[in-house]
């Protein structure tokens, strides 16, 4: 993929058309030929992530996806696992807030048996008692670390914090007291009622024919059955309830605090995407940004900081995340929230605009070059019902934005007083100091288990 001209104008880059049908029974099928290599990428989309997960059963999409593979047709794991990487392939599945996916890669001779192995997975999978009970045992221990891991505490506090009770409000891992309590039946239930051919995208990415293709998946999914009709409806996202709070995450042994700071965003495909993608790399997207600038090159108040617009199907959150020593925490949070204040008021420079500009035009293409990213991105068309050319166009839509529409998305969405914060460290240390940042509530880490 060619990134500019001589002249430094932008080329569009070159995604081979995708080839679309529909399989009898809904399943949506997308294959796009990439003779250059002899690979191929295979990644099943279903509208079943952890914002569905059951009430009490938080964690069961993420649970379910990762059993899939675990024993299939009759077939125990490891057997799965040997044909798969007996052929030099990858499986693997996993489930977000929106969705549930599957993944398979390896060489196109082999796309056939590859196809075979995911359609038995998907459609056929056993949840055998021994694979859970192991599970169990690797997620519990998983949940364990994250609670003695104060960034990991950090981003816990901030997510509950930003969405509450809502269908987002809780971690795709999970709860560990419902985790143990999973059951097969549980399993089996989520998958014959959650997941579905009818909800489902499959797309195929790499050196093959599509009419080989349309053979080749009417064998593996044809007999697909079952599942919901239609996508799950999502309730919108709430106010944060917890504006102008300061949430401290005690940990008395830390001499570092880890910094986060959070607000409303907006879902994805919103149609200030591209502005606010503009404004808020300025502000906090890369090593020039205001927030590097501010906190680590002039004032060497930490190593790293950054913000970031997560962007979901029924909302989203805007966040800026950061650590530092327990004696400039304090400092830290007034240069961030001025920085925030600052391009909330004014927005980015012209010059800022152009550097973002061609920061990420230069990187963007980079991002595509493998099958299993571009696979990734079609199905990101799909679940969030993006225009068809979202990749082809993304550079010149991104170019297209003013400095005059980055300031706009900035006023706009960006936070005034509507936000949170989130502190790990020592209580004792930190909370009179940062009392003049908002109501201050200490909790203690098991308390986000």
């Amino acid at each position: 993929m060619k990134k500019v001209t001589a002249k430094g104008e932008l080329r569009p880059l070159k995604v081979p058309q995708a080839s679309r049908w529909v399989l009898s029974n809904g399943l949506k099928v997308h294959v796009v030929r990439r003779p250059q290599l002899p690979l191929v990428a295979v990644r099943l989309l279903t509208r079943a992530g952890s914002a569905i997960d059951p009430v009490n059963q938080r964690g069961l999409a993420d649970f379910t996806a990762g059993l899939l593979r675990r024993g299939a047709a009759g077939k125990p794991a490891d057997v799965i696992n040997e044909s798969v990487e007996f052929v030099g392939g990858s499986l693997s599945g996993w489930a977000g807030e929106d969705a549930l996916g599957v993944a398979v890669q390896g060489p196109a001779a082999h796309v056939e048996s590859l196809l075979t192995v995911m359609g038995e997975v998907v459609m056929l999978p056993d949840f055998p008692e021994g694979e859970i009970a192991l599970a169990k045992r690797r997620t519990l221990a998983q949940i364990a670390n994250d609670l003695d891991d104060p960034g990991s505490l950090a981003d816990r506090a901030l997510n509950r914090a930003l969405w509450g009770n809502h269908a987002y409000g809780h971690e795709t891992v999970g709860a560990a007291a419902d985790i143990k309590k999973f059951s097969r039946g549980d399993l089996v239930r989520f998958h014959r009622q959650s997941m579905g051919p009818q909800v489902s995208d499959l797309i195929i990415v790499g050196d093959v024919q599509p009419d080989e293709m349309y053979r080749l998946v009417e064998v593996a999914f044809g007999e697909w059955k079952g599942g919901p009709a239609m996508p799950p409806e999502l309730p919108a996202t709430p106010a944060l309830e917890r504006a102008g709070e300061v949430i401290l995450v005690d940990k008395p042994e830390q001499t570092q605090v880890q910094v986060r700071i959070g607000a409303k965003g907006v879902s994805r495909g919103h149609p200030d995407a591209f502005p606010i993608s503009v404004m808020s790399v300025a502000l906090g997207g890369g090593f020039t940004s205001r927030l590097v600038s501010e906190i680590r090159v002039k004032r060497g108040l930490s190593y790293g900081a950054g913000c970031h617009f997560d962007s979901l199907a029924a909302g989203g959150a805007f966040s800026v995340s950061s650590f530092t020593k327990t004696e400039s925490c304090s400092e830290l949070l007034t240069v961030a929230l001025e920085q925030v204040a600052l391009m909330r008021q004014k927005g980015p420079t012209p010059r800022e605009v152009k550097a973002v500009q061609r920061y990420v035009s230069g990187l963007y293409p980079a991002r595509l070059e493998t099958n299993e990213s571009l696979a990734s991105a079609i199905a990101d068309i799909q679940l969030y019902r993006l225009p068809e050319d979202w990749v082809e166009k993304y550079r010149e839509r991104l170019c297209a934005v003013t400095a005059k529409q980055a300031a706009a998305a900035a006023k706009k969405h960006l936070f005034s007083n509507e936000r949170v914060v989130v502190l790990v460290g020592p209580a004792a240390k930190l909370e009179k100091k940062v009392a003049r940042f908002g109501r201050v509530s200490v909790i203690k880490p098991n308390e986000l288990e």
